[in-house]
């Protein structure tokens, strides 16, 4: 059966008082115990965004360890920067290990951030979801790559990214009838989370996976 919802996280009171997060979902009696067994995970932001957005480009469709082993070649060989990018030579990110798709990819997060003058600062006091529009603007990133940024670039922490595979595998496990959940029918369930529904994706790829091999941003306090 279903749990009940939990209580609001926010006072009634004049002046709203943030609930620790960690807190607030030990007293979900799904996501709860998960909670327990594994600690406090938190989200660090990013110092560049850029950076990030790339690196996070290397990681769609292929295993963590390919990507990283691509993101060290990437880094040792060009400046990675959005000038950096646009003076590489295609050839050079090539034997860097990046696909034609991704050298495009990668070029057009490098021409929006120079025309935009995009950085985390830039997006400060934006709503998700129009950060989200902007960068899914930019060809090569879809609302996956987005989702990412808006968890581990910005912090935000009522992101809910259930198109990601970890995500609605961990779903599944919690919740007894989780193989029959649509993806929306996943989105109504967590909204018993709010507003920390990106500490609830945390907890969730803890639950399928060791969160270390595909998540690395995940940080145990």
């Amino acid at each position: 059966m279903l749990a009940g919802r939990l209580p609001s996280p926010v006072s009634n009171d004049t002046d709203s008082i943030r609930v620790d997060p960690h807190a607030f979902l030990r007293d979900d009696d799904v996501l709860g115990p998960v909670v327990v067994e594994h600690g406090e995970l938190g989200l660090e932001t990013a110092d560049d965004l850029f950076q990030r957005l790339v690196v996070s480009i290397l990681r769609q469709q292929v295993s963590m360890a390919s990507a990283a082993a691509t993101r060290d070649r990437l880094f040792d060989a060009v400046d990675v920067t959005p000038a950096g990018i646009l003076e590489a030579d295609d050839d050079v990110l090539s034997e860097a290990g990046l696909s034609r798709q991704k050298t495009r990819y990668v070029n057009e997060v490098a021409s929006a951030f120079a025309e935009h003058d995009y950085s985390v600062e830039h997006f400060e006091g934006m709503a998700d979801d129009a950060v989200r529009d902007a960068l899914t603007d930019i060809t090569g990133v879809g609302a996956w790559t987005a989702n990412m940024q808006l968890l581990f670039a910005f912090g935000r922490e009522d992101v809910f990214p259930v198109g990601d595979l970890g995500v609605r595998k961990g779903m599944q496990r919690v919740f007894p009838d989780g193989d029959d959940l649509t993806r929306s029918e996943m989105e109504t369930r967590a909204e018993r989370w709010a507003p920390y529904r990106s500490y609830a994706a945390l907890y969730l790829w803890r639950v399928e996976e060791d969160v270390a091999e595909s998540v690395d941003e995940v940080v145990e306090r």
